[in-house]
């Protein structure tokens, strides 16, 4: 019987205990939930105040500039003083929005889901409104716009129209600041200055309409208020116009020198090796001499002499672009055993290129790699273009000694024309003497279709065959040529179409017929003063083989490449070969990336060489 009561009253203390000690705080609920009954589906909220966020700004994170604050919703600016807090991983803004008006309405969700959120105006100095409260309705709003799309009254505006309009504020002040008859005024020139800073400050930070701040329209007209002071003190226009004019004259000026700027350090990253390809010429190098001497030897040598096959002629001293020249040739030839590549190089990268194409052998076409220093018929006492090269004159001209009148256009200054490699496509047949034709290729070129109809073109008696550029007026003859000299005025036409190097059949048999390389040497004496022509091979190669050039069809060789965005897309996909002629060559930093990947795309980035150098797409 005792047992029994005390098992009772144990179950007491646990069943019955928690139902009364937990009674009275279900009764004493808040009052914002007295209103929830049972049989409603969604509780309602009567009263904010509660949870009500404290007010205060909230700056976005790493921001320099307090007046760079703005509420996006939906990718809508309210110009405004809130801002949104940034929540999540990738900073996604919530749809809270904290103000600094105490009286500023919570925001309340429409039917839809579109958040309405109402906005204060901000007060100015003077006590005035800035900017009248307004509503935003990103998906019901009477005024709403899809996105994209501008209204009616911002149609005719540009993207940018408000910060070029500050730009014109400042050069007005500036004009102002510089006129006698404001300086007269020392209260009016403080009151421009201190509006300069202003609008200094605005533009700081903005390279945009969308990166002003939201105080940037308050700015715009106190700097008109301003600027329209000093127009009702202004009398002297004709001291407007001499300030304007000055200004005007400067900025021409400082244009003028920022693009020969421009020019110069384009051209000396175009002519400067990249250290990607420095280090690959180094690892082939000292892999090649670490090599035997039987394993230094390209195979397939019989094939070099062979005239029934199609031969071609490569003269360069950067292995990486000769290779794509290779490799996109044989690509989509045909026949690659049947194709022959003569690279002829300089001592320096003659072990480099060679060890390249014994590591990285073309398929089964033929390369032979040859050291123009061994072309010991190539000397001065032969080529007057060597004597030339050597001389104290021409050295001067390049580097341009204190007492050496140099060209001042860095196009015809460029040290690569003291190189004979520049010169070697007027010397084919001294090279290949048992050849027929060659094609010969530049280095900055891209093979996209298979080459072997070039051996079957008829060139009418012809020794070159180039496609034409008299498309463009600066083609023409009287672009390279001095037609101000009589000899070149009574011996040319200065508007006859010029022609492209870097894709040419040549027919070496009428090459010797007509005493093509006699031809070459007689220029080059008359050119010793450099009167005829400035220094480069296209001049000369335009003299040399006047009346000789027969043109070939226009998709054969498409240029431009290297220096034009302007080149239509479907003419280079349609083209046999495209040249990268210009600066800006793609295996270069500068090289513009809209035709980047059509040399690229022969070029095997996983390759050991490549990767060890850190040369990357």
């Amino acid at each position: 019987m005792v047992g029994r009561k005390l098992v009772l009253f144990l179950l007491c203390i646990s069943v019955v205990a928690p139902i009364v000690l937990y009674t009275d705080p279900l009764a004493t609920q808040p009052s914002y939930l007295a209103d929830i009954h049972l049989g409603d589906e969604i509780p309602t909220l009567k009263s904010v105040d509660a949870v009500r966020e404290p007010s205060g700004i909230v700056y976005p994170e790493n921001s320099t500039n307090p007046d760079q604050i703005s509420v996006h919703d939906s990718g809508r600016a309210v110009a405004s003083n809130t801002t949104t807090l940034p929540s999540g991983k990738n900073g996604d803004r919530k749809n809270r929005v904290l103000s600094q008006d105490n009286n500023q309405t919570a925001p309340s969700e429409t039917d839809d889901g579109a958040v309405i959120r109402q906005v204060t105006s901000r007060e100015t100095s003077e006590g005035a409104t800035a900017m009248e409260s307004q509503t935003v309705l990103p998906t019901q709003s009477r005024n709403q716009q899809k996105p994209g799309k501008r209204s009616k009254r911002d149609s005719g505006r540009m993207p940018d129209a408000k910060i070029q309009q500050f730009r014109d504020q400042l050069m007005k002040a500036k004009v102002s600041l510089g006129l006698s008859s404001s300086k007269s005024n020392p209260e009016f020139i403080r009151e421009l200055k201190e509006r300069v800073k202003d609008v200094e400050r605005t533009l700081a930070y903005a390279t945009e309409d969308t990166e002003l701040p939201i105080n940037a329209q308050e700015k715009l007209e106190a700097m008109e208020q301003t600027l329209a002071k000093g127009k009702q003190t202004q009398q002297d226009c004709c001291a407007v116009v001499k300030k304007l004019r000055r200004f005007y004259l400067s900025a021409e000026e400082q244009l003028r020198v920022h693009k020969k700027r421009e020019l110069f350090l384009t051209q000396v990253a175009a002519k400067t090796l990249p250290r990607g390809l420095h280090c690959l010429s180094l690892r082939l190098t000292t892999d090649y001499y670490s090599l035997d001497s039987c394993q230094q030897q390209l195979p397939n040598r019989d094939k070099l002499e062979n005239p029934r096959l199609y031969h071609y002629a490569l003269f360069s001293d950067n292995v990486l672009a000769t290779a794509v020249v290779v490799n996109s040739t044989v690509f989509h030839a045909k026949d690659p055993q049947s194709h022959v590549f003569h690279i002829v190089t300089d001592k320096l990268n003659y072990a480099a290129m060679k060890m390249w194409f014994l590591a990285n052998p073309p398929a089964k076409a033929t390369v032979q790699v040859q050291n123009v220093e061994e072309f010991t018929w190539l000397n001065s006492s032969y080529s007057p273009v060597l004597k030339q090269l050597a001389s104290r004159s021409m050295i001067d001209y390049y580097f341009r000694s204190q007492h050496a009148k140099s060209d001042q256009n860095l196009k015809f200054r460029n040290p690569k024309y003291l190189s004979i490699m520049n010169h070697l496509r007027f010397y084919l047949p001294e090279i290949f003497p048992k050849l027929n034709k060659v094609v010969f290729l530049d280095d900055d070129v891209v093979v996209q279709k298979d080459l072997t109809p070039l051996w079957a073109i008829d060139l009418k008696g012809k020794v070159n065959g180039a496609v034409e550029t008299c498309g463009e007026s600066f083609h023409r003859f009287d672009r390279y040529l001095n037609f101000s000299n009589p000899l070149i005025a009574e011996t040319f036409d200065p508007h006859a179409c010029g022609w492209a190097y870097g894709m040419n059949v040549f027919d070496l048999d009428e090459w010797k017929k007509q005493n093509i390389t006699d031809v070459y040497h007689h220029w080059q004496n008359l050119n010793d003063d450099r009167q005829l022509w400035k220094l480069g091979t296209l001049p000369a190669g335009l003299i040399t083989f006047w009346n000789s050039t027969y043109p070939l069809e226009r998709s054969w060789h498409v240029l431009g490449l290297g220096y034009s965005l302007n080149v239509e897309q479907k003419d280079v996909e349609a083209a046999a070969v495209i040249h990268y002629n210009g600066n800006l060559k793609p295996w270069l930093e500068i090289g513009m990336t809209k035709y980047r990947n059509f040399w690229s795309n022969y070029v095997d980035y996983n390759q050991a060489y490549l990767r060890d150098c850190n040369i990357n797409p």
